[in-house]
């Protein structure tokens, strides 16, 4: 479930943010921790919208993907969300020891066309979930590296949220206290930096 959110700030200022960065697997665990940052980040902004990777139309990631004129789904995501945006935030599920490779095929796919107005001097956050003790360490640094290339600067603070299930109950919410002090301050954050 990669999250997009997009602020329109006063000042004619744009902020998006990518939750949830890169998984395209429905019913996701991880998405209930983009879900948390969304509505932390509506209560202190107004005008955010929100779009799942997992509601993207990949099928135009395959060899064609690098044809601009053949991946018409993509840029048009890229021109409306990626390229107003100022800010992201990436909330990255663990799997297999790194980042979804959902998320890597799509940053490879939009970053063909308009790379530098897509990426460049502009800021991310990231955030690493896993149901195992390290919070996605090994995918947060490679995201870091993967955004340092492109140009985008990296909050230093990558939040990592380990043992995931001990944090939610049945329903997904994030009970645990300590879990949601630190969303509070990661977002405000991410709002300041």
């Amino acid at each position: 479930n990669l999250y997009t959110i997009k602020e329109n700030v006063k000042r004619n200022k744009v902020i998006m943010k990518n939750i949830n960065g890169g998984m395209n697997r429905k019913k996701s665990k991880a998405g209930y921790f983009g879900e948390k940052y969304y509505d932390s980040l509506r209560e202190l902004e107004k005008n955010v919208n929100l779009l799942y990777l997992k509601d993207v139309d990949t099928s135009s990631c395959k060899p064609d993907m690098y044809d601009e004129d053949l991946n018409q789904k993509l840029l048009k995501i890229q021109d409306e969300w990626l390229i107003p945006a100022n800010k992201f935030i990436f909330v990255i599920p663990e799997y297999n020891g790194g980042m979804p490779g959902a998320l890597k095929m799509f940053i490879d796919a939009i970053s063909i066309r308009k790379r530098s107005e897509t990426f460049e001097g502009k800021k991310a956050a990231i955030v690493g979930v896993a149901a195992g003790r390290a919070g996605n360490l090994r995918g947060m640094e490679h995201l870091t590296g993967v955004l340092n290339y492109l140009g985008t600067i990296v909050l230093p603070n990558r939040q990592p949220y380990s043992s995931i299930y001990k944090l939610m109950d049945k329903q997904g919410n994030i009970t645990d206290e300590s879990t949601l002090n630190t969303i509070e301050n990661h977002v405000t954050q991410i709002i300041n930096f």
